[in-house]
């Protein structure tokens, strides 16, 4: 009895399991049950085995179909997954192409790894000129700009490349229109790196970017004394100790030569240090005028030493190459820049002397001289924004010459090393579009003929 109980407990059992698959697999038992042996009828125990067993072997198979079934829909969960994670990657390797007046093209990827920005800049310039016996005008276009920007796989590495290709664009002796071309990482806030060829960070008034500039040209305080473009390797950071932009520093070591060069050069190195302070917080320093109109008093002050050691440029690292020698230059400058409300105010101060005044050597058996220049100036400039569109600006700008330099420089500061003049600027799209007019009276020595220079300008950035 105790057996036969064990059976009707199994047999119990198989049936429950058997009615819960009844509905997706229908069976009927009597077409399961085998035909009855022609045998007599067998006891009990017999008869009860014989109709558990199938049952037993049915509920065996509908437990592997369970499995099987449990087995395809997880493979295609897991398939459906990967479908999807494939979906969001190919997502994200899509690139986006942006434009923009002003900004130019920019191609980026959805993943950040990659992003190019090219740019176009024209520069078209009317100049009249009167001075006490002639009038005269030129017409030109004064720069053409190519240049294209980014980042390659982070945004923290970045590049710039500029072409130029206006006449006004190229040094005497050199015809390659390459000004800009660098690799800068900035993933680290205190040391940024640079290597390439790029403005040195000697005075603020040349690295401005030049589309911000309030006047057609710069001061020739500026454009006697800086120290221009060179190659080189310059760690810097625009937010020293993370002080929210109040402290700021530049260091560089560069060839010393320039841009440009090519052939075996007397041994540098040029090497510059900055340090900048703005003590009411970062701001965006690197244009004249204050288009944002500061909410609050903005203010930058900077200081640069610079020592450039055996160049044969007359001017440090631009300006006529010497044949005869090698010069050492010493540099200093010191920056500053407040805005407020509108009104932006800048004044600089830069010196320059060569250890060296000159050398004499014999060229085809005559005696020839050349000379180094060593001298110093300072600017100071004013602008207010009349509408958001409209501004005016004035400048007085004066050269000197150190004792024994060359003639050519103290004849420059005698015939025109003073300016003063002043502009009105209108701003069609910012800096990207803007027309600039500025009368400069230009004069020296009492007795120097001076000079009316008046500038009509056409700025496009696209």
């Amino acid at each position: 009895m105790k057996s036969i109980n064990g059976k009707k407990s199994h047999t119990v059992r198989a049936a429950a399991a058997l009615s819960f698959a009844a509905a997706a697999l229908p069976f009927q038992a009597s077409a399961q049950q085998p035909a009855a042996p022609p045998q007599a009828p067998a006891p009990q125990e017999t008869a009860a085995a014989a109709g558990v067993e199938p049952l037993s072997r049915r509920v065996e198979e509908l437990e592997q179909q369970q499995r099987a079934l449990i087995e395809r829909l997880e493979a295609e969960r897991k398939a459906a997954a990967e479908e999807r994670a494939s979906a969001e990657k190919d997502k994200g390797s899509g690139v986006k192409v942006t434009a923009a007046a002003g900004k130019g093209f920019t191609v980026k990827t959805a993943d950040d790894k990659f992003s190019s920005t090219i740019r176009a800049r024209l520069q078209v310039r009317e100049t009249i000129t009167h001075t006490g016996e002639d009038d005269t005008h030129e017409i030109n276009v004064r720069t053409v700009r190519l240049a294209t920007s980014g980042h390659v796989l982070t945004p923290d590495l970045k590049y710039n490349v500029q072409l130029a290709f206006g006449g006004n664009d190229f040094e005497k002796d050199s015809p390659s229109p390459i000004l800009d071309a660098f690799i800068e990482y900035t993933g680290i806030r205190d040391l940024n790196v640079r290597v390439g060829q790029f403005l040195t960070p000697f005075n603020r008034a040349r690295t401005l970017r030049e589309p911000s500039l309030q006047q057609t040209d710069r001061p020739i305080a500026v454009r006697e004394f800086n120290l221009d473009r060179d190659v080189g390797l310059m760690f810097s950071s625009p937010d020293l100790f993370g002080f929210g932009g109040k402290l700021s520093y530049n260091l560089f070591v560069g060839g010393g030569e320039g841009r440009n060069r090519f052939g075996g050069q007397k041994h540098g190195p040029l090497a510059v240090a900055r340090l900048a302070v703005r003590p009411f917080g970062a701001f965006d320093d690197d244009q004249d005028a204050d288009l944002a109109r500061e909410a609050k008093p903005r203010l930058a002050v900077g200081v640069t030493g610079a020592y450039n050691h055996q160049t044969n440029r007359q001017n440090s690292t631009f300006g006529t190459t010497l044949t005869l020698g090698a010069a050492d230059y010493l540099h200093g400058a010191a920056d500053l820049v407040f805005k407020y409300a509108g009104f932006s105010l800048s004044a600089e101060a830069v010196v320059r002397h060569a250890k060296k005044d000159s050398f004499e050597g014999e060229v085809d058996g005559a005696v020839v001289r050349e000379w180094t220049r060593s001298g110093y100036g300072y600017f100071a400039q004013a602008g207010y924004l009349l509408t958001d569109r409209v501004e005016v600006a004035a400048r007085w700008d004066q050269i000197f010459a150190e004792r024994g330099t060359d003639p050519k420089l103290v004849d420059l500061v005698d015939a025109q090393g003073k300016q003063v003049g002043g502009g009105l600027n209108v701003y069609l799209n910012g800096y990207a579009l803007k027309l600039q007019g500025d009368y400069f009276y230009i004069f020296g020595k009492e007795g120097a003929d001076a000079r009316h220079v008046g500038r009509l300008q056409l700025d496009a950035s696209f």
